[in-house]
């Protein structure tokens, strides 16, 4: 089956992205990490005896013929990193994921891909800004991504399909689901212009230690992170910091020094974080 073992590999516990390409690097393949022996694995650079142990002793062969099933079933595209539909900007990224899940109608190599994030508790001044700023990207070969997240995700998503901009929501789950529920109507919205991505298989829960992970997909992917409103912490900082790692351009919208939802922005910018947002010309 195709992506059998490059599924199966991402799913062996212990082993990330990166120790994951490290291996297929050095043994040719992700099939032949699985058949490779002991004493050829132990040659590898940053492979010891725990990750051995977790390859052979792995668990995961019965869930990778479920999740393909599932796949086929659903009309999901696989991007698996060393094929041509993966995500060109994602591979400028040392941490990038083995494999994602791709579920619409969308090019992940659009001209210019924005990320318009923030807190989940935003203002009518967070939705007012979101608003405006998509609207004038309408005339531009331009993909608007997020996390579906409530608040200023959402508005993102929402503003894009009112003027019928491509939309990709990001989730921290597998795509047999949408997290909020909330959400499903936008995210089924969004399969007509845009869609969804995830590097998670079916089944699993929108665990709070997906979320991060997830974050960083939103940051790879762009061109531009651009950050609405945001408390002094929250998942939006980090995804602007992300950002900022992978040499992104990131962006940030000015608020009142006395508004909780704005702090985190005007830190941001006060720390050099992020340019000061005037208007969407600067994008």
């Amino acid at each position: 089956m195709k992506y059998y073992y490059e599924l199966a590999l991402s799913l062996v516990s212990g082993i990330g992205p990166i120790k994951a390409k490290n291996l297929i690097r050095y043994c040719g393949s992700a099939e032949a990490v699985f058949t490779e022996k002991r004493s050829r694995l132990l040659k590898i650079p940053e492979v010891g005896d725990a990750v051995i142990k977790a390859i052979i002793d792995h668990n995961v062969f019965d869930k990778v013929e479920k999740e393909l099933e599932y796949i086929k079933s659903n009309n999901i595209e696989v991007l698996y990193y060393q094929n041509d539909n993966y995500p060109k900007r994602l591979l400028h990224c040392p941490d990038y994921p083995l494999i994602l899940f791709k579920k619409g109608n969308y090019n992940v190599d659009a001209p210019y891909v924005i990320s318009i994030v923030g807190t989940r508790k935003a203002t009518p001044y967070g939705r007012e800004v979101c608003n405006k700023i998509v609207e004038y990207l309408k005339d531009f070969p331009v993909i608007i991504v997020s996390g579906l997240a409530y608040g200023i995700d959402i508005y993102a998503h929402e503003a894009a399909l009112k003027n019928a901009i491509p939309t990709v929501g990001v989730v921290a789950h597998g795509l047999d689901q949408v997290y909020p529920k909330a959400h499903q109507g936008q995210a089924a919205e969004m399969m007509k212009n845009g869609g969804l991505l995830t590097e998670f298989i079916s089944g699993g829960k929108p665990d709070r230690e997906n979320f991060p992970r997830r974050n960083r997909v939103v940051a790879g992917l762009s061109d531009v992170v651009l950050v609405v409103e945001s408390q002094e912490r929250g998942g939006a900082l980090i995804t602007a910091r992300l950002a900022q790692d992978y040499n992104r351009d990131v962006f940030a919208v000015p608020g009142k020094v006395t508004d909780p939802f704005s702090l985190g922005c005007n830190k941001l910018i006060y720390e050099n974080g992020a340019a000061l947002y005037m208007d969407p010309e600067q994008l």
